[in-house]
């Protein structure tokens, strides 16, 4: 439960910092420690840690393209999730969100995914410039609620 109480930890920094940044927004949401332990079980969580120090993390989930709008995404059978990576604003930077991406594209290899799918807030909060580096690339633009969110994929080469 340490490790859940890190991860809220981490993600509240970057949730406050997002809103110095940017003003309030949907960025702004603290995670408690059960929605983090919640989502510790129902997702596969990555990491980024210098000694103890937690740097930055990543979460990846089954995606269910009949629960989403997926049409925007090339058909794949197993699609997964990209959601909530979030780095330290002291390591912002420093090739710790790239490292994160990088083990997130080598976790869907290793288990069988076919592609990554993921959302980002359009400019200026959002992060579309960072995915489009790692690879990535945008395949539409959608919205939550009156949230516009541009859409991103990295297919499994096979």
């Amino acid at each position: 439960m340490r490790e859940a109480r890190a991860l809220a930890a981490l993600r509240s920094a970057v949730a406050r910092g997002m809103t110095e940044k940017f003003g309030q927004g949907p960025w702004s949401a603290c995670p408690s420690k059960v929605e983090v332990v919640r989502q510790l079980r129902a997702s596969h969580v990555l990491v980024a840690r210098q000694g103890t120090e937690l740097l930055g993390t990543v979460r990846l989930v089954r995606a269910l393209p009949w629960a989403i709008d997926s049409s925007s995404f090339t058909p794949v059978t197993k699609p997964w999730y990209v959601l909530g990576l979030a780095v330290a604003p002291q390591y912002r930077g420093k090739g710790v969100g790239r490292e994160l991406m990088e083990a997130a594209k080598n976790t869907a290899c290793s288990r069988g995914a076919h592609a990554l799918w993921l959302d980002a807030y359009e400019p200026p909060a959002g992060a579309g410039p960072f995915y489009l580096k790692c690879g990535f690339r945008m395949v539409g633009r959608t919205a939550q609620g009156d949230v516009p969110l541009s859409l991103y994929e990295w297919l499994v080469e096979r």
